[in-house]
C-alpha cells in the first residue's frame, strides 16, 4: 500500500516561513508528478505548486516568488518552502503524488493523496 506523509505545517506570523515535508513509502515502480494543493475554510482544493520527476516546476500565481518546490528522488520526499506568509496562505495543505505501481502483467499509474496538514498565518 502506498502512503503520502505530510509534516512541517503550523502557526505563523506573516511574514513568516515554513516548510513543509511529504515522504511517499509502500510498493511502487517510481513517483511521477508531485504536488501540493490547498484548502482554505468554504473555498475549493487549489493547486499550489507541482514539480515532475524531471524537476519541472509550476506555481499558482498567488505564490510565485513566495514558495519553491522541490524534491528528493533518492528519499520519495517533496518539499514545500513557503516564505513572506499571508493570512491568505492559511488552509489545509496536501501532497498529491502520481504513481506507477507494477501490476500482475503491466505498470499503471494511481494517484494518492496525503492526510493534510494545517498551515496557520497569523496577521
Amino acid at each position: 500500500q502506498v502512503q503520502l506523509v505530510e509534516s512541517g505545517g503550523g502557526l505563523v506570523q506573516a511574514g513568516g516561513s515554513l516548510r513543509l515535508s511529504c515522504a511517499a513509502s509502500g510498493r511502487f515502480f517510481s513517483i511521477q508528478l508531485m504536488g501540493w494543493y490547498r484548502q482554505a475554510p468554504g473555498k475549493q482544493r487549489e493547486l499550489v505548486a507541482s514539480t515532475s520527476s524531471g524537476g519541472n516546476t509550476n506555481y499558482a500565481d498567488s505564490v510565485e516568488g513566495r514558495f519553491t518546490i522541490s524534491r528528493d528522488n533518492a528519499k520519495n520526499t517533496v518539499y514545500l518552502q513557503m516564505n513572506s506568509l499571508k493570512p491568505e496562505d492559511t488552509a489545509v495543505y496536501y501532497c498529491n503524488a502520481d504513481f506507477m505501481l507494477r501490476g500482475s502483467m503491466t505498470y499503471y499509474r494511481q494517484n494518492y493523496w496525503g492526510q493534510g496538514t494545517q498551515v496557520t498565518v497569523s496577521s
